[in-house]
This record gives C-alpha cells, structure tokens and sequence, in this order.
C-alpha cells in the first residue's frame, strides 16, 4: 500500500521545505488541497525540491477552470517533476461553482467527462501534432498553433500525467472509472459505501471503457483519530466529528448517511450550518458515527484496523487528520501500512 503525505498551501514559502522532508520520511506521494489558496504553485515548488515521490492535486476545483488551462498546468508540472505529476480533479458543488467561481453548472458528471477527455485531447495534439479538434456539448477545442503549442520533448518521454477523480455519487464515480486513471475517495466515505455504491460503480465505467480493474488506482478513505495520550486523543475526536458533521451538512453527501440509517441528521446539520453552528454540529455525530468513518484508537492500533478495512480495495492511501498534531507515531503507522 503506497502512503501518501501532504502539503499545505496556507505558507507557500515552506512549500518546498515540507515536500523535501515528506520524501525522506518515506511518503510515496504528496498532495495539495484547493481551499483557501491555489493547489498548483506549492507542486511547482515541491518538484524542485523532490526526486521520486509523486505529486499530485486532491483536489483541483475542475469546474472552475478550463480544459486548456488544466492542459497546461498538468503538461507544465510533469516536464518541472521528470513524470511524477497527478492531475487529481474534483467538481465541487453547485453553489460554489456558480457563487463562488462565478462559472456554470450543469449536469456534472457529464460535463466532467467531457472535461477529462478534452484535456487528454490537448496533451495528445502536443504530443504527437496531430490536429485538434475536440467538439463536445460543453468544451469545444478546434485552434492549436505552433506559437501555442509546447513541444513534446519537454516531457522528455514521461508522457502526459495521470488523471484521478474525486467522487461520492454513482455518475460521477462511474466517470471516473470511464476515462481516468484513479479515483480519489471522498474523507466522506466509509467502508460500506465503499464497497456497496463506489466499487460497482468505479467497475462499470471500466467495463464501459472496455478496461478492467487492473492498474486503476484508488486513494482510499482516510480519517484516523489518534494520539500520544488521553488528552490528544480527546481532542483528535473534536476535530473530527466536526469535519465529519460539516460534510454530513451537504446534501450531495446524503447518500452515505442513508446507507447506514443516518439519513435523517443531513437535514439538521444542513440547518446548523446556516445558522454557523459550526462547532456545535459535532456534538451530533457520536460514537458509532465517528468509528464508522474514521479509524479510532491508539497509533499502535491504526494500521491493522485500516488494513481490516480496506486492504483489499485500495492501493494508496493518505492520512485525514483535521485536528493539531505533530506526533512521530505517524512514521510508526506508514511504515506498518507500507508493509501491507
């Protein structure tokens, strides 16, 4: 199992620095999240600074961008890597899209596909000069000349990134496993859902791409709740049911509270966030809730109980921790999750 780190991107300027430690820590991957700031600048650094651990989104706001613009943020950052770039997209959601972005929205999933196949469409007129001309019912790519073009040599033989997608819902799951080459579980995901709604899913769109499982990678669900003592423990907890209660308030993500019977708190957490009950809405996700998406318990105990999980289904995985913590057991959990 590949285990994979993260950067943060409120400090830009100790970008490189974190990217350079994570590596020799051990990490095989290192990831940026579209929040507050831009998930691509902190890779730029991060490649200068790294040799072999990959480097990837996750996610990217795809919606708020353009194919042409992701064309060119993923070929620029797979030349600056030597390879080691992953172009990790997600849709975000319909009022941050057009709120937010101020750009359109409509019928996701579909759009998404067409999204990721006209990026690919950019990269192979690139890379081997053949003419573009790319026509969809969202993206329409026809003009690409010399003076646009970059050559195919400044990716030195890596070929054009890998794509993964982020999803919680079938269509947009089943998407993923059409046209791209991972897919990016939502921290919104348990090992039921998983293995009930996302595998099926992820499996048609490859059968419908005429392409089996093999090769797919999938970045597996990741909240783990530890620490050194009672007290980091406690407080690891807080964090998270409050992470857990704020995606529970979307309704895009009902459909894993309904698997489990928990249907009926989305609503309520839906009415909390409105009033910005932020910190009170975690005190609704209680014992069952909390060990149902993340795993619980001392570092010792961690790595087995993610191996229990989900040793069979994914193939990487990166730790969700949305609480304080520097603990040098995290070391001690990658390493026995590597040995899986």
């Amino acid at each position: 199992m590949k285990i994979d780190g993260g950067i943060g991107t409120a400090n830009i300027k100790k970008a490189g620095d974190a990217a350079a430690s994570q590596e020799a820590a051990g990490y095989d991957g290192l990831w940026t999240a579209e929040t507050a700031h831009d998930p691509f600048l902190p890779l730029a650094l991060a490649a200068e600074r790294t040799e072999s651990v990959e480097l990837g989104t996750s996610i990217a706001v795809a919606f708020a961008r353009n194919p042409m613009l992701l064309a060119n943020l993923g070929w620029d950052l797979q030349s600056l890597s030597d390879g080691r770039f992953i172009l990790g997209l997600g849709s975000q959601i319909k009022p941050h899209i057009t709120k937010r972005f101020s750009m359109e929205w409509s019928k996701p999933a579909a759009r998404m596909r067409e999204m990721v196949l006209a990026v690919r469409a950019i990269w192979d007129t690139w890379l081997t000069g053949d003419k573009l001309d790319f026509q969809g019912d969202f993206y329409t790519h026809t003009i690409m000349t010399p003076f646009f073009t970059p050559k195919a040599s400044e990716l030195d033989g890596f070929g054009a990134p890998k794509i993964f997608l982020a999803g919680v819902g079938p269509l947009m799951t089943e998407v993923a496993g059409e046209v791209c080459d991972g897919f990016i579980c939502h921290g919104f995901t348990t090992e039921q859902f998983l293995r009930e709604v996302t595998m099926p899913a992820l499996e048609r769109g490859r059968a419908k791409a005429g392409k089996t499982m093999e090769g797919f990678e999938i970045v597996g669900p990741s909240f783990v709740v530890s620490g050194s003592n009672e007290e980091e423990l406690e407080a690891a907890k807080v964090g998270t049911r409050q992470q857990i209660a704020f995606y529970g308030s979307t309704p895009a993500y009902k459909p894993v509270l309904d698997i489990h019977g928990w249907g009926d708190l989305q609503p309520e957490l839906n009415r909390m966030s409105k009033e910005g009950q932020w910190v009170e809405m975690g005190n609704l996700i209680d014992d069952e809730i909390l060990n149902t998406f993340a795993v619980v318990g001392e570092p010792k105990t961690v790595a087995p109980e993610i191996a229990k999980r989900y040793s069979d289904v994914i193939g990487r995985l990166s730790f969700y921790a949305p609480y304080e913590s520097s603990g040098a057991w995290w070391l001690d959990i990658m390493d026995d999750l590597k040995a899986v």
